[in-house]
């Protein structure tokens, strides 16, 4: 069994994607948190059930990979081009997929809490069984799915999350104390 430090890691990634998938079968635990990815270009590469936890994917574009049980809490997918991808049972809590294009992917009991998804464009991604999308943040260019792919009490028409909070409209008095 060969051990690879992160950076080997990263290189076999880029380099060797198949010998990557095949070394990944014969290990029990994975850690490949707080990794820099940005601007790779990843294609079917098998990330199931490996801690990813605060790893940047900013940038790249990454092709049926498989995220299936994947820790990405506080993963940076901004700008990323992510298609046919699958995040199933994934925990997604404070991942940023800001301008990022999310397409085709399943989402199917992945964690969305405090997911962000300003401008994001998730057309025709399955989010039907997706877990706590209400508390993902969004705003009024995040592109959906259609209605059918979304949760059924999911409303992503009118949301405001706390950044868009605002003062009310009050005429202040200004006095001279």
């Amino acid at each position: 069994m060969i051990d690879y430090t992160k950076e080997e890691l990263v290189e076999l990634l880029r380099k060797n994607p198949e010998r990557f998938n095949e070394w990944k079968i014969e290990q029990e635990e994975i850690d490949l948190s707080e990794v820099d990815f940005s601007g790779i270009n990843l294609s079917e590469i098998d990330f199931s059930d490996i801690d990813l936890n605060s790893s940047s994917f900013a940038d790249c574009v990454l092709s049926f990979v498989n995220f299936t049980n994947t820790d990405l809490t506080s993963v940076d997918f901004t700008r990323a081009r992510v298609l046919e991808c699958d995040f199933t049972d994934a925990l997604l809590t404070g991942a940023d997929c800001s301008y990022a294009e999310m397409t085709y992917c399943n989402f199917s009991d992945a964690d969305m809490a405090g997911c962000i998804l300003s401008e994001t464009d998730l057309s025709n991604s399955d989010l039907t069984a997706s877990v706590n999308l209400n508390a993902s943040r969004y705003d009024d260019d995040t592109v959906w799915p259609d209605d059918d792919m979304l949760p059924e009490d999911f409303d992503g028409t009118g949301h405001k999350d706390l950044s868009s909070l605002q003062d009310d409209d009050e005429d202040t008095v200004s006095s001279d104390w």
